[in-house]
C-alpha cells in the first residue's frame, strides 16, 4: 500500500509523512511549494527517506499532474492537507480561498469518485467549520464557520459529506484541534513565542488573549491520522481530534513565559482583536476514543517542553525561521 499524501510540505502534511515513513509505509508527497530545509521539513531527516517520492504540483495549476498520478497510482490511501490554510488573512482574498479548498478540490474528487481510483480519502479538516461553542463539541453540532477560511473547510466537508452518502466515496473527515511540535512554522503562536523570547522581541497578541483553544502534539495528531487509515469502521465518518486540555492564549503564552523565565509583561504588546475570531471550541474525542482506540499520549506540559528544546536548538544554531505569514497566492 502507498499512502499519497496532498500538502506535502506542509507543517502537518510533512510530519505525516515522516511518521508514515518510520512505519515502513512508501509514500507519494505532491505540494505547490518546493521541498524546504532538513530544518523546516521532518521528513528531509528521515533514514527511510528512499521510500519517498516528491512531486511539486498546484491543485490550482497543475489538476492534470495530481489526476495523473492518482491513475497511476490506484487503489490507494489519499491523506489529504492541501489548501489555503490561515485564518485570519482568508479575509483579504477569500476567492483564493474558496478556489483552492473548493472549486479545485472538487474538481479532483469528482475525477477520483468517477474513475474509483482510491481505496480511502482522509480529509485533514478544522473544528471552525462549527464556529464558538460554549460546550464541549459533537461530530452533529451544525456548521456555523464565522470566517471565509471556515466556510470553505465547511463547504468541502458538506460536499463530501453528501457524497459518501449518495456515492458511497470512501471518505474520513477528521476535524483536528490545534497541533505543534518541532518544525512548525515560526508565525504560529507555540513556536512564536518560544522564538519572540528567545529573540527578546514583543508578541503581538490580538485582543485579550482570553479566547479558549486545546492543543495536540504533532505526534499524537500522525497517530489519529494513522489509526484511521487502518481502522475499518471510519469510512463515511467524522471524527473529532482533541485532546482533554483546554487553555486560553494568555495562559498558553504564560506557561511558555514561566519555563523559559521570562516576564510576560516584557513579552506582550497588546493589539486589536481579529474580526469575527472564535471565543471557543473544544471537541470532544469520544468517537475518536472508540472507532480509532485513539487517546492523546503526550501533555500539553511534555510537548511544549520538547518544542521549547527544539526551537531553542534551532535558534542558538543561527538558523533564520520567519516568524511573519508570507501569504503565496
Amino acid at each position: 500500500m502507498t499512502i499519497i499524501v496532498l500538502g506535502s510540505n506542509s507543517f502537518a502534511g510533512s510530519c505525516f509523512v515522516n511518521y508514515s515513513l518510520n512505519k515502513g509505509k512508501k509514500i507519494i508527497g505532491i505540494s505547490r511549494s518546493i521541498e524546504k530545509t532538513k530544518y523546516e521539513i521532518q521528513y528531509k531527516n528521515n533514514k527511510k527517506i528512499k521510500n519517498f517520492k516528491f512531486i511539486k504540483a498546484d491543485i490550482n495549476k497543475n489538476l492534470s499532474i495530481i489526476k495523473n498520478i492518482l491513475e497511476k497510482n490506484k487503489k490507494n490511501i489519499v491523506v489529504d492537507f492541501a489548501g489555503q490554510g490561515m485564518v485570519a488573512q482568508s479575509w483579504d482574498n477569500p476567492e483564493q480561498w474558496f478556489k483552492t479548498n473548493v472549486l479545485s478540490k472538487i474538481n479532483l474528487l469528482e475525477h477520483l469518485r468517477k474513475e474509483k481510483l482510491i481505496k480511502k480519502y482522509i480529509k485533514i479538516s478544522t473544528p471552525e467549520v462549527y464556529g464558538s461553542h460554549s460546550d464541549k463539541i459533537k461530530e452533529t453540532f451544525i456548521f456555523n464557520p464565522s470566517t471565509p477560511y471556515a466556510l470553505t473547510h465547511s463547504t468541502i466537508d458538506q460536499f463530501l459529506i453528501m457524497q459518501s452518502k449518495i456515492n458511497s466515496f470512501p471518505v474520513s473527515i477528521l476535524r483536528f484541534s490545534n497541533f505543534y511540535g518541532e518544525f512548525q512554522p515560526g508565525y504560529r503562536i507555540i513556536p512564536k513565542t518560544i522564538l519572540s523570547i528567545l529573540k527578546k522581541k514583543k508578541l503581538p497578541l490580538h485582543g485579550d488573549g482570553k479566547s479558549f483553544r486545546s492543543f495536540i502534539y504533532i505526534d499524537d495528531f500522525c497517530s489519529a491520522i494513522y489509526k484511521t487509515i487502518n481502522a475499518s469502521r471510519t469510512t463515511g465518518q467524522v471524527i473529532n481530534i482533541s485532546s482533554n486540555e483546554e487553555i486560553s492564549i494568555i495562559g498558553l503564552i504564560k506557561i511558555i513565559c514561566d519555563k523559559m523565565n521570562y516576564d510576560i509583561r516584557e513579552l506582550l504588546e497588546i493589539k486589536k482583536d481579529r474580526a469575527a475570531k472564535d471565543n471557543k471550541y473544544f471537541m470532544s474525542a469520544s468517537k475518536a476514543k472508540n472507532l480509532l482506540n485513539w487517546t492523546n499520549k503526550v501533555s500539553l506540559d511534555q510537548g511544549i517542553n520538547k518544542t521549547i528544546n527544539w526551537f531553542t536548538k534551532i535558534h542558538n544554531s543561527n538558523i533564520k525561521i520567519n516568524l511573519e505569514y508570507k501569504h503565496k497566492k
